[in-house]
């Protein structure tokens, strides 16, 4: 356990050290993708729209019994930036998980709810093609950090929202995940309008204009907005010094979460800030996911 531990957090400084910047094609960048003992199916195609082709990365362990319990990575960076090469949590293939960092569209490309869509076409891809990776679709968790905490926490909330689940192949199957970790995700939106335009710029990037303007696409947008009690299991981590997403976005879910009867873990590091709190969240993540997508 101890020796898996030190490999996560490791891992996660090189993904701090090399900044967003640093492309797959660089020896740092393959680095990050390799895992000991393990499977790695890149670039699997999940979903085509409006000639995007999105796709994702699949960590397994080599030696395996049973079907798989699946965790799906969600990169952060504000909507903007990011891909699927930088993922953390492929440690916890050592841990018997099948490890899906997922690419989805930036804003770039398109606005909200492109993003969400995207991550629930994953999941139902995942789903769709669990028999031929030896997956469990009755397990499948999320872990996302900032952005992607964002949409993790999206994904748990609004299991089943018609306006979030898009369109496209596999809509047989549900989108719905078991178990999530959001590292200092934003969850309402609209408590951050006044925040000043350095904190908000990301957001109203999503958007596609200021939060004041368009207030109910920023609760449509918002994770607190769908909270219900029929929601997976939540681990809540958010750095206490965090000056990108203040922490009392991450305390404002957890509450709403509890009020309705969901099983949710808040864990506020002190003196913290938002990257940093990604490392610290490992250890935390494994034990969650643990006990929660693991048989018992």
């Amino acid at each position: 356990m101890r020796q898996r531990h030190g490999w996560l957090i490791h891992t996660l400084a090189i993904a701090a050290l090399s900044g967003a910047t640093a492309q797959p094609g660089t020896a740092l960048g393959q680095r990050m993708m390799e895992v000991a003992d393990a499977t790695i199916h890149r670039d699997l195609v999940y979903k085509t729209v409006n000639g995007a082709v999105l796709t994702l990365d699949l960590y397994c362990p080599e030696k395996f019994s049973g079907a798989l319990p699946v965790i799906i990575y969600i990169h952060g960076g504000g909507w903007r930036r990011g891909r699927k090469e930088k993922c953390p949590a492929v440690g916890l293939v050592q841990d018997g998980y099948a490890v899906a960092s997922i690419d989805y569209r930036l804003t770039s490309t398109a606005l909200f709810p492109a993003q969400i869509e995207d991550c629930k076409a994953a999941v139902r891809w995942l789903r769709a093609n669990a028999a031929k990776y030896n997956l469990d679709a009755d397990r499948i968790g999320v872990w996302g950090h900032s952005a992607g905490g964002h949409l993790a926490a999206l994904l748990g909330t609004s299991g089943g929202v018609p306006e979030l689940e898009g369109s496209g192949d596999n809509m047989q199957y549900s989108s719905q995940v078991q178990a999530v970790c959001d590292s200092a995700g934003p969850t309402d939106l609209l408590a951050m309008t006044n925040l000043g335009p350095k904190r908000t710029f990301a957001i109203e990037g999503l958007l596609g204009g200021p939060l004041e303007k368009d207030k109910a696409k920023a609760i449509a947008a918002s994770p607190i907005h769908y909270v219900s009690k029929d929601d997976p299991p939540f681990l809540i981590v958010h750095g206490e010094g965090d000056r990108t997403v203040p922490v009392e976005q991450s305390q404002r879910l957890y509450e709403e979460l509890r009020k309705a009867g969901v099983n949710a873990t808040l864990k506020i590091l002190p003196h913290v800030g938002h990257q940093a709190v990604l490392m610290d969240a490992v250890k935390d993540a494994e034990v969650f996911f643990d006990a929660t997508l693991k048989k018992r």
